[in-house]
């Protein structure tokens, strides 16, 4: 049978977040790296220099932020 997609990404397994809930750190890093480039796009900061050029540079404290969110919801489903 194959696996469904979503926006032309296959679906990340219901096994893997099950097994993240049950703690296992392998299985919590599969969702990070899955969901990394949502969570960069959302951090993603339109800054500009003193000439008023804009350039797009990544929050890292936001990212770390969402990143914690994310594991303390999937922690706590259980």
């Amino acid at each position: 049978m194959k696996r469904p997609k979503g926006k032309g990404r296959e679906v990340l397994p219901l096994s893997v977040v099950q097994t993240a809930q049950d703690g296992d750190a392998g299985a919590m890093e599969q969702i990070l790296r899955y969901y990394e480039g949502y969570i960069c796009k959302l951090c993603t900061r339109k800054l500009y220099d003193k000439n008023g050029c804009p350039h797009m540079c990544l929050d890292e404290y936001m990212k770390r932020r969402l990143e914690i969110k994310l594991i303390s919801a999937i922690l706590a489903v259980n």
